[in-house]
């Protein structure tokens, strides 16, 4: 088992996803609950997740004003889950509510400010007014979340070496991950296991290559091995 690795449960009903789940115990401690499964089975697939030991990284976004975005972080950290998003882009104000919502509680979730979705590339960002590159519109989104107290980031792999310089601490959680020969499907900005363990960052999230694979356990097993065999930087890796 290597913590580092969070397995994306995107499926649309509680079934398949605690199939897959009992299939990786003792391979993998930490599942992915996103929106799709989420608004399926609700706050009751994350009991049943932690229920079996698991570690929950709750990946809903969250990008409202921020009295409501407050709310939601308190109700959300009900759950249980350890690690919680929210949309960098939502602004200074909306990121420090978030911030202060989670200080004010026992046992919070820790937050993770999204900066720039891995399906978006240049051409994307230009389409929504955005006229600089990936990296560079990370970068200021991470910084905004840093100001207002926030201490974790989701990137690309493409931005994991300048973020983790920026902020050697910080929990970089990655997804874009793809092992070697694997469809890149949907997204644009992607890297290998190995590459972006040696760029700096503290957790992968992996989906279809194992969700959608014949056999997820030897494919687990496989991105496993790559992981192990990453150089891996000096820095301070932040592991729950």
């Amino acid at each position: 088992m290597d913590p580092r690795l969070i397995v994306a449960l995107d499926y649309p009903s509680a079934d398949p996803a605690l199939a897959l789940a009992d299939q990786l115990q003792g391979l993998c401690r930490w599942f992915k609950v996103g929106l799709e499964l989420y608004l399926a089975d609700g706050n009751a697939i994350v009991h049943q997740l932690r229920s079996r030991g698991f570690s929950v990284f709750l990946d809903l976004k969250f990008h409202d004003i921020p009295n409501t975005v407050a709310g939601a972080v308190r109700s959300a950290a009900a759950t249980g889950a350890e690690l919680l998003t929210v949309h960098a882009a939502g602004g200074p104000d909306m990121l420090e509510a978030a911030a202060q919502a989670v200080a004010c509680l026992p046992n919070p979730p820790q937050l993770l400010a999204v900066t720039v979705l891995t399906s978006m590339d240049q051409l994307q960002l230009a389409a929504i007014g955005i006229d600089h590159s990936p990296e560079t519109q990370v970068v200021r989104l991470a910084d905004a979340a840093s100001e207002a107290g926030i201490n974790g980031f989701v990137a690309s792999p493409e931005e994991v070496a300048a973020l983790r310089h920026r902020f050697p601490t910080a929990t970089l959680v990655i997804p874009g991950i793809r092992p070697a020969g694997a469809d890149v499907a949907d997204q644009k900005r992607i890297a290998t296991p190995a590459a972006a363990l040696a760029a700096g960052a503290s957790y992968l999230v992996i989906g279809r290559p194992i969700t959608q694979a014949p056999n997820p356990v030897a494919a687990t097993q496989a991105i496993l091995e790559e992981m192990q065999h990453a150089t891996v930087p000096l820095v301070a890796n932040a592991i729950l």
